[in-house]
């Protein structure tokens, strides 16, 4: 019996051992587990925060991207309006080439290019006013044609000095209060 007792008493011993290193097993799984679940959700946490900050950068930088294409759409729009005005401008100083107070204006501006540079002055315009620019300035008018809208340009018989009085200049000088004007 003493060897049966033996053997019997192995078998309880291997199966204490094998219950204690099943159990050492199972809690040490257990603790691997529980890490792994930590790290995995500590991962997902930061990729979670990381997607909202990314998600809120991209959302900031549409919002910017979209507000500036509303501002250029507003100012083309504006400059566009404004083309238009300066267009009808134009149209109006075309208009007025036409009416009788037109001459009295030509004959205003030689006046002033004469004061300015001197009584000698050359004086040359649109070839629709040809007649009374020759009226006005008699011998000092140059008959070659400017492509102007309306206006003179004087200048000094030794080309030196240049006096441009044309509309188009005069419209180029204050272009920014009339846009003022206008918007």
């Amino acid at each position: 019996m003493t060897l049966e007792r033996l053997v019997a008493e192995i078998e309880s011993r291997a199966a204490r051992e094998l219950a204690e290193s099943k159990a050492r097993t199972d809690a040490e799984k257990a603790r691997l587990t529980t890490e792994r679940d930590g790290k995995v959700e500590g991962i997902r946490k930061r990729h979670r925060q990381a997607a909202e900050i990314e998600a809120r950068r991209e959302r900031a930088q549409r919002l910017a991207g979209a507000r500036m294409q509303a501002k250029k759409l507003e100012y083309e729009a504006q400059e566009h309006a404004l083309a238009r005005s300066m267009d009808g401008v134009r149209t109006l100083l075309s208009e007025f080439t036409r009416s009788p107070e037109y001459p009295d204006v030509l004959a205003r501006m030689y006046a002033y290019a004469a004061d300015e540079l001197g009584k000698d002055v050359r004086v040359s315009g649109r070839t629709a006013d040809a007649a009374t620019l020759k009226g006005i300035a008699g011998k000092a008018f140059d008959p070659t044609p400017a492509p102007i809208l309306g206006g003179i340009i004087a200048e000094t018989p030794d080309g030196e000095r240049r006096l441009t009085l044309t509309f188009d200049e005069l419209l180029r000088w204050r272009e920014d209060r009339v846009r003022d004007l206008l918007a």
